[in-house]
């Protein structure tokens, strides 16, 4: 399995539930192997990391932005 990492930025005042409603949502998703806030740090940050040749980055992106149409993938 290959594995890729990808950091969404979601609005910074999404708040913890919508945040660990959407670690959920991508953790139950096939090819996402981890999906988790920065809590303490950086609690606008997402880390994905996900087989992308199970999924697409742009579709992860997606699933984010049924909750904050306004998060946005960052270049790693």
């Amino acid at each position: 399995m290959n594995t890729a990492d990808m950091m969404i930025y979601v609005h910074p005042e999404l708040d913890a539930d919508n945040r660990r409603v959407l670690e959920r949502q991508l953790m139950g998703r096939i090819g996402v192997d981890c999906a988790e806030f920065e809590h303490h740090p950086h609690p606008h940050s997402l880390m994905v990391k996900y087989d992308p040749e199970t999924i697409k980055g742009k579709d992860i992106l997606q699933m984010v932005r049924s909750l904050d149409p306004a998060a946005s993938m960052v270049g790693m």
